[in-house]
Order: structure tokens, then sequence, then C-alpha cells
């Protein structure tokens, strides 16, 4: 069990100082918009939030991307301010790592899914520095366990990582959040319009 109140917070920083021009701008989700990853963002938070309580139904049950492009309502900051902080406690319960939860339509271990929980705050949350020009400095202990657990999750042996695409070299003497983020798929140079 990890406390995700770090991640979380992390994303908060990040999220809150997006500029309502900057809502159009491209992110390393080439799929996505700034727009679009924040809408997606605050689905995770609910649907995360109910696989840590173990509940059924629509925010468990639905396949990201499933309905299309996530579309970001107008109250967007105070309701992903409200859903981080939920998120944050709902995997702070003993009880969300233990047994077997849903998240996007896949059954999996409490365990796995509060680590890809973390995963998903952290790159996520990478995405939206990148794209908006912020820095991202997540705490080393959230970094470190999310790639500990995933660069060790075994996938599918057709060379691709799961949802996260085909990982991008990166040094193993680079920092611990590019080895994160290249081992998500994405570029750790990545900026926008390049």
């Amino acid at each position: 069990m990890i406390d995700l109140g770090p991640a979380c917070a992390g994303m908060w920083t990040v999220a809150g100082g997006v500029r309502e021009e900057q809502l159009g701008g491209a992110t390393p989700c080439t799929e996505y918009a700034v727009r679009e990853l924040l809408a997606h963002v605050v689905g995770l938070c609910e649907g995360l939030a109910a696989g840590a309580r173990k509940e059924r139904g629509p925010a468990t049950d639905s396949a990201p991307g499933s309905t299309g492009l996530p579309v970001l309502d107008d109250g967007w900051r105070a309701g992903l301010e409200r859903g981080l902080g939920d998120l944050a406690d709902a995997w702070r319960s003993p009880g969300a790592w233990d047994g077997w939860t849903r998240a996007g339509s896949v059954d999996l271990p409490g365990r796995m899914a509060g680590f890809v929980t973390l995963n998903e705050l952290l790159v996520h949350g990478w995405d939206l520095a990148r794209a908006t020009g912020q820095p991202y400095e997540p705490d080393e202990a959230s970094v470190r366990a999310a790639y500990a657990v995933m660069a060790a999750a075994s996938f599918s042996g057709d060379g691709d990582r799961g949802p996260f695409g085909p990982p991008v070299a990166v040094p193993d003497s680079a920092p611990p959040l590019d080895r994160l983020i290249g081992w998500s798929g994405r570029d750790p140079g990545w900026l926008p319009g390049r």
C-alpha cells in the first residue's frame, strides 16, 4: 500500500495551473488535446476511486475511450480538485489494496489497480506539465514505486506494452521519472510542436 495523496497533489498542482488558452494545445497523448486529457483525468478519478471502494457500475465498467473523446465540463477545476481528494482518500483504505476490483471494464487485483492508479496520475501529470510548459516534480517514492511495479508487469508477447504502447528506450542512468515516462511509451524529451 502506498499513499496516493502526493501523486494526487502533484496532479492538482499541474492541472490547477492550466490556463484557459492552453486547453486546445497538443499533449504527449496524441489522441487528446489538453482539454480532453483533463476530462480523461476527471473520469479516471471517479472510476479509480470507485474501484478502490470495490463498487460496480458505469464508473468501473466503461473502458477508456469507449464513448469517444471525453468532454471537459465548465466546472472542471472544482470537480477535479474534489475528485483527486476523493481518489486519495479511497486508496488510503487498506481494503482498497486487497482482493479483486474492477477498473476500466477490467477485473484485476486491488494491489495492481492501486499501482495502475499511481501510474495514471504520474504519467498524466507529466503529460499536462509538458503540454502546458509547467514544472513537474512528483515525489520520488511514488515514481520509484510506480516504475518498479509497472516495469515488472508482464504483458502479451506481441511486443507492445498493453495499453501504453511500445516503450521508448531510456538509458538506465536517466532519472526515475524519465524511465517511467519512457516505459509508458512516451519520449521524455517531448515538447509541444516537436
